[in-house]
């Protein structure tokens, strides 16, 4: 299949099956009552969201299945073998990476899921715990490190300048406070309406350009089918939103943005291409430290930074554009660093 036609079929099938699926599972929410519980450690306003649906990133998640699913069987019909296009490398080390990546991302949405049924179900407004989480977080990450490394032979990073740099202690540190952190920080960017879908949106479309930049075109097509499917969630997200992503939802994307690194074996490149992500967690980062470190006074008004611009004045809409043009430089200064500081 042209990889154009690849691409495009891959936004459209996302975005139609996000947004037309939302007809049936808002209400769906809605009847179940699963509605978001706004905690008092927030901003005042945001208790007007009470009862807004949560667990809507299945919208997304489910949009993004078909479309990727839609892709490849027609990709198969047409004789052709889109995923694996492009890069020189062999071809099960390429299905690995990709698929890890998805099963990944399928198990932090179900560490997820557990954590909403807790609150929307169980009445717990605080879900898991921080060391119940961090557990089984931490435990996933090890599993997808241990499979690029068992099954794909990955041990190395691609640093622009210096090429491939194999060191496994190194790929192990590094990679699990990527992945951790990465993971988490898209769950404290889901914090006013839209943001975390609308910036994570600008990542896909950066990830999709450094993929095919690297000539690993089915990577591409992945991101794509995110792109699509979280385009049609934005549409029922965008303030004031009729859906809430959930755990379920941030924790799969955190995930995918996470998988999408290390499938072009280079985790740094998460510093850039989700430069909002690493504003969100270091923003928190910095807030905990200070107040324990100045006698209980806060560096920001409140954190994640998302907060405290809400707390100055800002709109939600006007948080979601101007986080998403910090995401669209950072990008862009990833590409130009993949480009200029690529293999001569």
């Amino acid at each position: 299949m042209n990889i154009w036609v690849a691409l495009g079929l891959s936004i459209a099938v996302g975005f139609t099956v996000s947004f037309l699926s939302g007809y049936g599972l808002i209400p769906f929410l809605h009847k179940l009552k699963f509605g978001q519980t706004i905690l008092d450690i927030g901003p005042s306003w945001h208790k007007k969201k009470q009862g807004t649906p949560t667990m809507g990133g299945f919208l997304f998640i489910l949009g993004f299945s078909l479309s990727l699913i839609a892709v490849l069987v027609t990709d198969k019909l047409m004789g052709g073998e889109l995923l694996i296009a492009g890069r020189e490398m062999q071809s099960d080390v390429v299905y690995t990476k990709i698929f890890a990546g998805l099963l990944f991302a399928a198990a932090n949405g179900f560490i997820g899921f557990i954590d909403d049924y807790i609150k929307v179900v169980k009445k717990r407004n605080l879900g898991l715990t921080e060391l119940q989480k961090t557990v089984m977080q931490l435990a996933v990450a090890v599993v997808y490190m241990f499979t690029l490394a068992r099954f794909a032979g990955v041990n190395f990073m691609w640093i622009p300048y210096v090429g491939v740099v194999t060191n496994s202690v190194l790929f192990w540190f590094i990679g699990i406070i990527a992945i951790y952190c990465t993971v988490n920080a898209a769950n404290f960017t889901d914090g006013v309406d839209g943001l975390c879908s609308s910036v994570t949106s600008v990542i896909c479309v950066f990830f999709a350009a450094v993929a095919a930049l690297r000539r690993f075109t089915g990577l591409s097509v992945v991101c794509c089918c995110l792109l699509g499917a979280l385009l049609g969630f934005l549409m029922w997200n965008h303030n004031p939103a009729k859906v809430m992503m959930g755990d379920v939802g941030s924790l799969f994307l955190g995930a995918m943005v996470t998988s999408f690194a290390f499938t072009l074996d280079m985790p740094w490149i998460i510093l850039l291409i989700a430069v909002v992500y690493v504003m969100e967690f270091g923003s928190d980062i910095l807030q905990i430290a200070y107040v324990k470190t100045h006698n209980g006074k806060r560096l920001f008004k409140m954190a994640p930074i998302h907060h405290h611009y809400e707390m100055s004045g800002w709109s939600e809409k006007k948080i979601c554009l101007v986080f998403s043009v910090i995401g669209i430089i950072g990008g862009a200064a990833a590409l130009a660093l993949v480009w200029f500081g690529r293999d001569m």
